[in-house]
């Protein structure tokens, strides 16, 4: 009997082992959303990047990178499997559970004499009924499994959009840095005329100062955009997931492209923001969570059906014998302190709370699409006027600088058209660059931001590649 007893405990003791080493019984993997560079509509499923690419890297693919390596990725992803194995916890109380006992022992009384106790058992237990405690548990990890996969997805679009402000924002900088190099450049060039006239006698010493002093002034413009770039690049190397001195080598863009007007239904763009929003989506999830949660709370302290077996067997100096029993046991819970009812309490609250932010979060949504609408319908025209100004204050500094070359005209004059032409080219660089951004922003706050807005967004335009973003 014991060598029988003996091999049902080893056959038990490998089953056990065989069912924890399963790696996911319940398939809850499978519900997981993409681990790496998810696949947003109309994004090739290109692999991610193990590394920097040496080459100058387009639009698309600076969005890849940062989808890869961007710890904020990873982090959502880890979290919604958290909710994974809590959603496999909660489907396991569906299961019967089993637990073996066994003991042995020798009771020893005087000198010589003794005896050998065994005993071995099996028990069975099967929850029957619980009045919806079990089945709302399962419906609360189910709803924050969803919202956890929301939150990934809106964790995604803020970083999709962070890494097309961030290409948007080298790129301005870099012309930025090559306005002020122009603008320094003009400076000299009316300094050295100021000086050749002072030393032909033919302009004062206050033109040849004004003119030094509008030089050095464009000098520490120069100087100033140069940091600009340098802080713009160490921002796109962070969103990519690297340091922040790994200097990223990117195509140039042609920011002077004029878009076309942009117009739309801004209630049906509401609408369908409330119907993407994956931000909005996570909060009705928590919403329901919420519900399921306060179902719980009432059914926990209900009473529980439960199914009950159990075998076992006593050996005591050699002497067996065998024991079973079979049986439905009902569990009614009479009173604890009245925490059952500052639990259902707790959870009302917790719903009120969780329906009040998914209101607040509808009237947000609604004011992200009014303000970045209204954003894009601005900076469209603002990058329609801004060129228009930049081709006249060209025009303007030409004339000026040529006037006072030749002698009938005055410093002043030449001074106040290229600062001017300056202040029209940095309006024209933050217009384009406001302009790409703003478009991003709109169909973020929409939850449409996906690869094929990237398609719309001007790239890589076969122009050389911009000063500062060689590497060194």
């Amino acid at each position: 009997m014991m060598r029988y007893a003996l091999y049902v405990l080893l056959s038990l003791c490998y089953f056990q082992a065989i069912a924890t080493a399963a790696v996911d019984p319940f398939n809850t993997d499978s519900m997981l959303p993409s681990r790496q560079a998810p696949n947003l509509e109309g994004r090739s499923s290109t692999p991610c990047f193990l590394q920097t690419p040496d080459r100058p890297l387009n639009l698309n693919e600076v969005v890849d990178l940062a989808l890869c390596n961007n710890p904020q990725t990873r982090e959502l992803w880890a979290n919604s499997k958290f909710y994974a194995a809590q959603l496999g916890i909660r489907k396991a109380a569906y299961l019967p559970s089993a637990d073996l006992n066994a003991s042995a022992s020798r009771n020893q009384s005087g000198f010589g004499s003794g005896n050998n106790q065994s005993n071995l058992g099996l028990s069975l237990s099967y929850l029957l009924y619980d009045f919806g405690a079990r089945s709302a548990n399962l419906e609360l990890v189910q709803q924050q499994f969803a919202a956890a996969r929301a939150s990934q997805d809106s964790t995604v679009q803020a970083v999709f959009l962070a890494a097309i402000q961030a290409f948007y924002r080298v790129q301005a900088s870099t012309a930025a840095l090559d306005a002020a190099l122009e603008s320094e450049r003009a400076a000299r060039e009316s300094y050295a005329a100021a000086e050749a006239r002072f030393s032909a006698g033919s302009a004062t010493r206050a033109d040849k100062l004004q003119a030094q002093t509008a030089y050095s002034q464009t000098t520490l413009n120069h100087i100033t955009a140069e940091g600009n770039l340098k802080n713009a690049q160490g921002n796109l190397a962070n969103i990519l997931g690297l340091d922040a001195n790994r200097n990223v080598s990117l195509t140039a863009v042609n920011l002077s492209a004029i878009p076309a007007s942009f117009e739309g239904d801004i209630a049906a763009l509401i609408e369908q923001a409330r119907l993407h929003r994956p931000d909005l989506q996570a909060a009705a999830a928590q919403l329901k969570s919420a519900q399921a949660s306060a179902d719980a709370a009432r059914a926990a302290d209900m009473p529980t059906l439960t199914l009950g077996a159990s075998a076992s067997q006593n050996s005591i100096s050699g002497n067996s014998t065998d024991s079973s029993s079979i049986g439905i046991n009902l569990n009614v819970p009479i009173f604890s302190g009245f925490a059952p009812t500052y639990r259902i309490r707790a959870a009302e609250a917790q719903l009120e709370n969780r329906a009040a932010q998914l209101e607040r979060l509808r009237l947000q949504v609604a004011l992200d699409v009014w303000t970045s609408y209204q954003n894009l319908v601005t900076s469209t025209q603002s990058l329609r006027t801004t060129t228009d100004l930049l081709e006249s204050a060209e025009q303007s500094e030409r004339v000026a600088l040529g006037r006072y070359k030749a002698g009938v005209g005055n410093m002043l004059d030449v001074l106040n058209a290229q600062s001017t032409l300056a202040s029209a080219r940095q309006q024209r660089i933050q217009s384009a660059f406001n302009w790409n951004t703003n478009r991003a922003i709109l169909a973020q706050s929409m939850g449409n931001l996906d690869a094929n807005l990237l398609q719309t967004l001007p790239s890589d335009q076969s122009v050389p590649t911009m000063r500062g973003n060689k590497s060194p």
